[in-house]
């Protein structure tokens, strides 16, 4: 009996250092989905009482999203900003009022005329930044996603707790609501399991 409680501290232990598990979740933020899956799996997910849909990341304890990866992780930076990431803010420089005259530094030499400013060229350079840049292209880009796959992901260690595949057999509306169920079931029927 002994070595019962002590394997079932230490399940109990490896469990509590992993990380998250599925029925730790009880909020959910959902990304924009393709196809609009995200509010099809809106409604199916607050209908069944699964989880509680939140319109707030910040009181979410994870995420639905169709894809993971560099686009993913720049969409969880900009909803969790990392407070020590931003920088302190610079020193505000003022300046006189324009109705009272500036003195120089050093009265004893006169100021020096301002030389005239160089006209920049019209013509663009090979070392011009592009003026159309996208800031960061894989924020914009669907190269990745991976259609049929959901995945739950713990907001804040951002671990993988759950997944399913179910590719919609078209984008219909009664198809990807049936898809939605499925999926919502599938995550019913595991956190049974638990």
């Amino acid at each position: 009996m002994d070595v019962m409680k002590r394997l079932a501290l230490l399940l109990l232990f490896c469990s509590a250092v992993t990380g998250a598990e599925l029925s730790d979740v009880h909020t959910v933020y959902l990304l924009k989905m393709s196809k609009g899956m995200d509010q099809y799996l809106a409604n199916r997910l607050t209908n069944e009482h699964v989880f509680q849909v939140v319109t707030d990341p910040k009181l979410a304890d994870a995420i639905l999203t169709d894809r993971i990866g560099e686009s993913f992780e720049s969409k969880l930076e900009e909803l969790f900003p990392d407070p020590k990431a931003e920088p302190d803010p610079e020193p505000v420089k003022r300046e006189p009022p324009p109705d009272k005259p500036v003195k120089p530094d050093n009265p004893a030499k006169p100021a020096k005329p301002d030389k005239p400013e160089k006209q920049e060229s019209s013509k663009p350079s090979l070392l011009d930044e592009p003026v159309n840049k996208l800031s960061n292209p894989a924020g914009n880009s669907s190269f990745g996603a991976a259609s049929g796959t959901i995945f739950l992901v713990w907001a804040k260690s951002r671990q993988v707790v759950w997944s399913a595949y179910d590719i919609p057999k078209d984008t219909s509306s009664k198809q990807l609501d049936r898809t939605a169920f499925g999926i919502v079931n599938r995550i019913k029927r595991d956190l049974k399991k638990k």
